[in-house]
């Protein structure tokens, strides 16, 4: 990893938008801050949200934009609004879902950086199995599972 040592920035109306899995607008690259981190945004239409994934290489924190969204992680389950902020440690089960009636946004820090380019790739690529997906999603570390997978009862941690 590089050092980090200058501002990068990402104005308003800014970005690289990424049709895969609903829309991203990715606002920063791993390759503008040293590899400590990518950006982006998440455009997540009510009741979407990916399935029950794990990251073996990465950290995540969202930040709700707007929207209503749940989230699931390791067998505990949050319902925040906007504003509200949960952080993902890599390696553990999670997923989350716009449980409100209206087009929620959402903005996702990475760390290390690197999976920011999951989405422009499979925008590129077109993998059209669950098997093609998956193929791709490994090269980013990233493992789906199925919800069965998902240990214990969830617990309400707010």
């Amino acid at each position: 990893m590089k050092t980090f040592t200058y501002a990068a920035v990402s104005p308003p109306g800014h970005g690289t938008p990424a049709m895969a899995f609903g829309k991203h607008v990715i606002r920063m690259m791993a390759a503008n801050t040293g590899g400590a981190f990518g950006m982006l945004e998440a455009i997540v239409p009510p009741g979407e949200g990916p399935p029950l994934h794990v990251h073996e290489r990465e950290d995540e924190f969202f930040r709700v934009l707007s929207g209503r969204f749940g989230f699931w992680c390791a067998g505990d389950y949050v319902e925040l609004t906007e504003d509200g902020c949960i952080a993902l440690p890599r390696g553990v089960p999670h997923r989350f879902r716009n449980i409100g009636t209206k087009e929620g946004r959402l903005m996702v820090v990475a760390t290390p950086g690197g999976f920011e380019n999951f989405f422009p790739i499979i925008e590129l690529c077109k993998p059209e199995t669950p098997e093609q997906i998956a193929s791709v999603a490994r090269d980013f570390g990233l493992t789906f599972l199925p919800d069965e997978d998902r240990p214990g009862k969830d617990r309400n941690i707010a």
